[in-house]
């Protein structure tokens, strides 16, 4: 049966007239969760902040990254690294339909061959052109299948090269659903609640940064995000 599932999810993928009907359903959905949900107070605008002239690197973990198309802005100001894979043609597609640009490949980690083979190099170098011409990018910091909510070095060698903070960005809503056998978590926000988004604290690498440092900035992009959605679920359940 699971094999079953998994040719039919890739038969699904590769069917471009049914990738083009799930992306506009997904992201209709996502503005319906948006948009009936209530931010609450204490909440952040990345939004706002881009709107002031911060740019930076958005990252957020696999499995809490679905809402990127409603928290990020659109309007040709950015864009996110979305994976080669056939199941994340899904998530370039919505995020195109979001106005928000992608770039594909794996952020991985820099020196690892299997991201180098996927494009993670050629993405990197792509993103930190969009840096460069003064717009944001976003990032999922963990790596795909690898171990959950543990930040790769594709994103902080990004900020190194850049000289651009990464800022840790969670969002979460009191009604969801957490999928418990997915490797990452997945959670899936429903409407009609309570929101919150959280940008925590910007964690900056230095150009010259040795393996030591690029080492410490990743663990501590860990913690921050890590802390970001702690505090984010805390906020729509009361206990903040």
């Amino acid at each position: 049966m699971k094999s079953f599932w998994k040719r039919m999810r890739v038969y699904i993928v590769r069917s471009s007239l049914t990738t083009a009907l799930l992306s506009r359903f997904i992201h209709g959905w996502l503005r319906l969760v948006w948009l009936t949900n209530r931010l609450v107070p204490g909440s952040d605008s990345v939004i706002e902040r881009v709107g002031r002239g911060e740019r930076g690197i958005g990252a957020a973990w696999h499995g809490q990254h679905l809402m990127f198309p409603c928290i990020l802005p659109g309007g040709n100001t950015g864009a996110v690294m979305v994976s080669r894979s056939a199941d994340a043609e899904l998530n370039a597609r919505v995020l195109e339909l979001a106005g928000i640009g992608t770039l594909r490949g794996s952020g991985g980690r820099a020196n690892d061959r299997k991201s180098a083979e996927r494009g993670g190099a050629r993405a990197l170098i792509g993103l930190k052109k969009v840096l460069d011409e003064g717009k944001w990018v976003g990032m999922i910091a963990d790596i795909p299948h690898g171990t959950p909510r543990d930040a790769g070095m594709g994103v902080v060698t990004l900020a190194r090269i850049s000289g651009k903070s990464i800022y840790p960005v969670a969002y979460q809503t009191s009604r969801r659903k957490v999928l418990e056998r997915t490797w990452d978590k997945t959670t899936i926000n429903w409407p009609f609640g309570r929101a919150a988004l959280v940008v925590g604290d910007p964690v900056s690498v230095a150009p010259d940064a040795d393996e030591a440092a690029m080492e410490a900035a990743r663990l501590r992009l860990t913690a921050e995000l890590e802390r970001a959605n702690a505090r984010a679920a805390a906020m729509v359940d009361g206990n903040a």
